[in-house]
């Protein structure tokens, strides 16, 4: 291990198969269950690609992550290597960018909360719904790491069960359908071709298929809490990756197949049509039941990121101190109780203006995600940098170094400029350079 006092005082309650479903459950949510109506709309069938595409990328910054995360098992992990290998003001944005990135998330999670609840219960306000979510999850998160890792390992398998379901029932369709072989995947081409709209139509789902991987980062931030990090990470990363492709990539490409791409969705989600065509008429309840475990799991990841950011910058000074502060479970109760605070502005604003503030939400997460992955690319390059100065060889290097760290910061930077083209992200665009700058005030007022 490179040089560096063990900073974190957290109990190690995470197993591999916690490790797992975590990253599973924070990177298969919404984005799949519903937002890929959106993303087979403008690609086609080529969606599969684009969802390839935005995986690999993926991949390559968590093992950026999961390199340092094998030398420091730091909560906070990459705020804290931002801090050592590139300055103070790096790791200052990492922490705070992230945090952010998980406290809007949060208020967009707990939203759809109340909107799912709202589908068995239309009489219950949504702010209601809400409400009871943030206080449930936030106890858990105050009990021990392990009764975390325990609940969002179930609620992440009801998930991946749901999918895997779902791709179990499409292929046995696909290959018993008793017209010649060709036929039974011309769905893949007949209504268009593979790219309807163009290698363009492709890229510009690519961008949202990018976010629905976001938070899968958050394997690196467990690192201070998991049990022989040496094994654990190298053995959750490696593992999480090619099911995600598997989940999305099959999932998506079982709908376009059974389906004309043009006819995805817009009856109803995609997974009602798998259900429906299982004849099972309470399709709609169990889908329901399926997008709200979901919602709740990425909010119950989102509680545990945020707190233990919060903990990871008190312990390099980048945040006050009373966050680094540990409850008799070891647990970090006052990031806990701030980040559930914060979040309860969710609550609110779904009792001033309910049904109106999802999309203003996602919309601003998104620029936050792209800020964070490139920290990260940029914070390890830095990182393998100092280690050749030093001649140390990591135990877990990440994959074609540097190649893939500038790589994926072409990639980035392209998503950022087809952003641009789209009406509905360009705001989020627009606020990068503001939040960024805020950032720096604050870093500067800090340091006065």
């Amino acid at each position: 291990m490179l040089e560096n006092e063990d900073k974190s005082k957290l109990k190690r309650g995470l197993k591999n198969r916690h490790l797992q479903m975590i990253a599973l459950g924070t990177a298969v949510g919404t984005g799949l269950f519903y937002g890929s109506t959106a993303t087979i709309a403008l690609a086609g069938p080529s969606v599969a690609l684009s969802y390839l595409i935005g995986g690999v990328i993926i991949f390559f910054i968590v093992r950026m992550l999961g390199e340092m995360s094998v030398e420091e098992p730091v909560s906070g992990s990459f705020s804290y290597y931002a801090s050592k290998y590139w300055g103070d003001f790096p790791g200052f944005l990492a922490g705070w960018n992230y945090w952010f990135v998980y406290v809007t998330m949060s208020m967009a999670e707990l939203t759809a909360v109340g909107i799912y609840l709202g589908y068995w219960f239309p009489d219950l306000p949504q702010w209601v719904g809400a409400f009871i979510c943030l206080v449930i999850i936030t106890a858990i998160n105050l009990v021990t790491v392990s009764a975390y890792g325990e609940i969002e390992f179930w609620m992440a398998l009801i998930k991946i069960s749901a999918i895997v379901f779902m791709i179990i029932f499409g292929a046995y369709l696909i290959f018993t359908d008793v017209r010649p072989f060709p036929e039974n995947f011309s769905n893949l081409w007949i209504h268009g071709g593979f790219f309807p709209n163009g290698l363009w139509g492709m890229a510009l789902a690519t961008v949202s298929v990018l976010f629905s991987f976001g938070g899968i980062e958050l394997i690196g931030i467990t690192a201070g809490e998991a049990e022989n990090p040496d094994k654990t990470i190298p053995r959750a990363i490696n593992q999480v990756i090619y099911r995600i492709l598997i989940f999305y990539v099959g999932a998506i490409l079982v709908l376009v197949t059974l389906w004309s791409w043009k006819e995805v969705g817009v009856e109803a989600s995609p997974f009602v049509q798998i259900f429906e065509n299982l004849g099972i008429t309470s399709a709609a309840n169990i889908l329901n039941f399926v997008v709200l475990t979901a919602a709740i799991s990425v909010y119950n990841s989102a509680i545990y990121s945020e707190s233990r950011m919060l903990f990871g910058m008190a312990e390099t000074s980048n945040a006050p101190k009373m966050f680094a502060k540990l409850s008799s479970r070891k647990v970090p109760m006052n990031g806990i109780f701030i980040s559930s605070g914060v979040t309860l502005l969710a609550v609110i604003m779904n009792y001033l203006f309910p049904g109106q503030i999802f999309n203003y939400l996602m919309a601003i997460v998104i620029g936050a995600i792209v800020v964070t992955w490139t920290l990260i690319i940029i914070t390890h390059i830095k990182f393998r940098k100092h280690c050749a100065a030093v001649g140390h060889k990591t135990k877990f290097p990440s994959i074609l170094y540097p190649f893939t760290n500038y790589l994926s910061l072409i990639f980035l930077a392209i998503v950022v400029g087809l952003m641009l083209t789209m009406d509905e992200m360009r705001l989020a665009v627009v606020l990068m350079p503001i939040w960024i700058a805020v950032i720096w005030f604050f870093y500067k007022y800090k340091h006065r």
